[in-house]
């Protein structure tokens, strides 16, 4: 671990001209909050959330200049609440981290106890990161589909946004676990890179949408997961098989739900919501044991772009230029 009270990490401006702009800078760990917990971080993700708060989303991020990064993976540096020991290794996904509280694209961060889980020994820091808070959340989606009784055999789960980050990560998890995966993208060009992951067919994403107004159509998917939200969504619910589920997790199109309620009172379907930012800390050391054993996907590397922090203003920018393909984890140290 470094000695020094220096560091550097990504910081948002907010201009007199109500733009913002991002650099990196040197900042003191006395300018952190005075939390529990204070954490040197190894590796870092890039996800849309950070993104939003790095272009001055208000929604996101109320105070500037700030940090974004809501994930994080690092070593203990000093604990005052006792839970963990110096230099262990410990992971932290969501909570205000990267909100309001400076985030984990800074190579240090000061946060309460309760945010951090260790660790699973079966995966390193960088590995945890290229799961990072988008595999985590596909890994709940799954789960959720799950305990609705979603099963291998039940026929082909339909994936949204299959090339982002949740979505890809959706996609080689189904996989893994031996479901069926029909992946849709906007982005034709990343069929063959989708059939890597895991997808025995892709479809651009506007298939889904020809159903246009009508109240349902036809049969076509045992379950989704969706991250695009709005129409996506709508009329994904719309051609589930009866009794299927949707895990609704994103809203990249729309935030936005128009439908009638014939689907879900003629075939019994079901709109499940999914949260990864404040669920009970029990519930993700859970999920994060699934990650590590029956959901871990062999060859994490290949699901990843390994970038530097001095990247991260750039590769932000590709959140809303539709160049996202698949993680990008940011080695913090480098």
């Amino acid at each position: 671990m470094t000695e020094t009270n220096r560091f550097k990490a990504l910081v948002v401006q907010e201009n007199a001209d109500n733009t913002f702009t991002k650099s990196i800078c040197e900042r003191d760990v006395d300018e952190l909050p005075d939390n529990e917990l204070l954490i040197e971080v190894h590796y870092s993700s890039l996800n849309f959330k950070d993104a939003m708060s790095a272009s001055g989303n208000k929604r996101i991020t109320q105070n500037f200049p700030h940090t974004p990064g809501i994930d994080a993976a690092g070593l203990v540096v000093s604990d005052k609440s006792g839970t963990f020991k110096v230099g262990e290794q410990v992971l932290v996904f969501g909570y205000d981290l990267g909100m309001n509280t400076a985030g984990g694209l800074g190579q240090m961060i000061s946060i309460p106890a309760n945010w951090a889980v260790s660790c699973p020994a079966t995966l390193s820091l960088k590995e945890a990161m290229i799961y990072g808070t988008g595999g985590l959340t596909a890994a709940l989606c799954i789960q959720k589909l799950e305990k609705m009784g979603a099963k291998p055999s039940d026929g082909p789960i339909a994936v949204t946004g299959a090339t982002g980050g949740v979505g890809s990560m959706s996609v080689a998890m189904l996989k893994q676990l031996s479901y069926d995966v029909v992946a849709f993208s906007g982005k034709p060009e990343k069929s063959d890179y989708l059939k890597a992951l895991g997808a025995r067919e892709v479809l651009h994403r506007d298939t889904i949408n020809l159903v246009n107004d009508k109240p349902v159509g036809k049969e076509l998917w045992a379950n989704g997961i969706d991250t695009l939200g709005g129409d996506y969504l709508a009329n994904m619910l719309k051609q589930l098989k009866a009794g299927g589920a949707v895990a609704s997790c994103g809203l990249a199109s729309s935030p936005n739900l128009s439908l009638t309620v014939i689907p879900f009172i003629t075939r019994g379907v079901s709109l499940l919501g999914v949260d990864s930012v404040y669920i009970p800390l029990t519930d993700k050391q859970h999920i994060w044991h699934r990650v590590a054993t029956d959901m871990k996907l062999p060859q994490l590397e290949q699901y990843c772009e390994e970038i530097t922090l001095a990247q991260t203003p750039e590769y932000l920018d590709r959140f809303f230029q539709s160049k996202v393909v698949g993680r990008y984890v940011v080695n913090m140290r480098n």
